[in-house]
């Protein structure tokens, strides 16, 4: 094997984005943590978490030789090249980069960690965890993994692929490998899991606005190794990317917000953290592909039609719970498209035609149609084999007290339920909250239901239930306080 010079500024870069990158997952957490109610953040967060655990080991063991091992038919790569990371090429510098093999593997890992893990606000709420751990492990061997090796690993829609003879297709960072495949993924288990008790009908706001704009600050600084670290080394490349994801990232904040002032006469905390994520999403497949000023207008264009989308699920009937459909699939449908338009060298305003358009629009849908596809066999499996829904109980008492046996805010010195002297309150004997529909950020709005402007989600204190019937006033207060650690 020829030696190659390893190259210690690009080792180190890729070493720090991954490292970024990985903090992404525990952002999420925070973000999505944020927007169910309070009695289901433990859960709601663990879901990231458990992604990053099981995320971390498939991929070492398979997923890396599935998505970058030598090609099998353009769809997957060889499952036993890489086995566990290792094999006679597993210690090698990349030839072109002069970055150690594990490194690479190390940097890629983080993207399938977070991919999965962002499916999981499509179905808050009412699954059970250890389905959703079983679908975590067949979703990054069978769909993430084929889509990393369709776009990045030399099957048919890489750079080198069947439609390079039209136009190269442009994906960065991840527009299809990423969100495009979580947020199809997520609409096919929002339709196949069903809707929440009470979606539609009653309020679901968020329990903690804080936590929302926490985990979207780290969510955007982590996301700097998503997309610059792309890049592969700390070049010109890497700069155009950094700069793209900061002045995208701007606009689509904006873009959110000037049009929830005119649709709802009012701006929100979540409104613009939510089009953070949405300029996120959307320049990632774009952000060495197109110029600052491009990156300004494919921002603001995603800010808007993402503030837009998020309300298709009531029209649509579908209990999207977190916007994973309004935000990564739409968002990552705007960025991937637009790129055919916006592309600084083969882009429709530049003078390049319409072929990057069509090739753009092509591997859009097809990440669409595979990741559809193959989401539904896992779901649908699992459903049969383990069954997906909590029972109605544990969905109105709170999952976190029901599977979990904890929970997240708990000042008063315990859970214990003050209808009951057991630690742990049971389907009967727990106070039943009210079912309450559209999570979060972006419920059914007031102008679209009434025509009177929507009332912004506030947080509710720690420790609460913003559905929690009212005690009676002998037994509002608990008989001690206990220590409120």
């Amino acid at each position: 094997m020829e030696p190659f010079t390893l190259d210690t500024g690009a080792t180190a870069w890729l070493l720090v984005s991954a490292s970024l990158v990985l903090l992404m997952t525990p952002a999420l957490a925070f973000f999505y943590g944020g927007m169910v109610r309070a009695r289901t953040v433990l859960n709601m967060m663990l879901m990231s978490f458990a992604a990053l655990g099981v995320g971390a080991i498939v991929w070492t063991l398979v997923g890396y030789s599935i998505a970058f091992g030598n090609d099998i038919g353009g769809v997957f790569g060889n499952p036993l090249q890489f086995f566990g990371l290792h094999g006679e090429d597993s210690q090698s510098l990349l030839a072109e980069s002069g970055v150690p093999f594990l490194v690479a593997a190390g940097f890629q890992m983080t993207f399938a960690i977070i991919t999965v893990a962002l499916i999981s606000g499509a179905i808050a709420d009412r699954v059970r965890f250890g389905t959703w751990i079983a679908f975590s492990v067949a979703w990054i061997i069978l769909c993430y993994a084929p889509m990393a090796h369709m776009v990045w690993g030399g099957g048919l829609f890489s750079a080198d692929g069947p439609f390079a003879a039209i136009a190269e297709p442009i994906d960065f960072a991840g527009g299809t490998v990423v969100h495009i495949n979580a947020g199809t993924a997520g609409l096919v288990l929002a339709l196949i899991v069903g809707r929440r008790l009470g979606w539609g009908k009653d309020p679901m706001k968020p329990h903690s606005l804080p936590l929302v704009m926490l985990g979207a600050a780290l969510l955007w600084f982590g996301w700097f190794g998503f997309n610059a670290g792309s890049a592969g080394t700390a070049d010109g490349t890497a700069g155009l990317a950094w700069v793209n994801t900061t002045v995208a990232t701007a606009a689509a904040m904006v873009g959110w917000m000037i049009t929830e002032k005119i649709r709802d006469r009012r701006v929100t905390s979540l409104g613009a953290a939510s089009g953070v994520v949405a300029g996120l999403v959307a320049i990632t497949p774009a952000a060495a592909a197109v110029s600052p000023v491009g990156a300004i207008v494919l921002g603001a264009v995603s800010g808007a039609v993402c503030a837009l989308a998020v309300g298709l699920k009531y029209r649509l009937g579908f209990d999207d719970s977190l916007d994973v459909v309004g935000v990564h699939l739409v968002g990552g449908l705007v960025g991937t498209v637009l790129i055919g338009f916006l592309g600084t060298e083969t882009g429709l305003f530049y003078g390049g035609g319409v072929r990057q358009l069509l090739v753009q629009i092509v591997i859009a849908i097809g990440a669409m149609v595979f990741s559809a596809a193959v989401t539904a066999i896992i779901a649908l499996a699992l459903k049969g084999i383990m069954g997906w829904r909590i029972t109605e109980e544990e969905e109105l008492t709170g999952i976190d007290v029901t599977r979990h046996a904890e929970t997240g805010w708990d000042l008063m010195g315990g859970f214990t339920s003050r209808r009951s002297a057991s630690p742990v309150p049971t389907a009967t004997s727990a106070p039943t909250p009210t079912p309450s529909r559209g999570e979060g950020a972006h419920e059914a709005t007031d102008a679209e239901r009434t025509g009177e402007p929507a009332v912004a989600s506030s947080s509710v204190p720690a420790g609460t239930e913003e559905s929690r019937p009212a005690e009676p006033a002998e037994r509002a207060a608990p008989a001690t306080t206990g220590d409120p650690r």
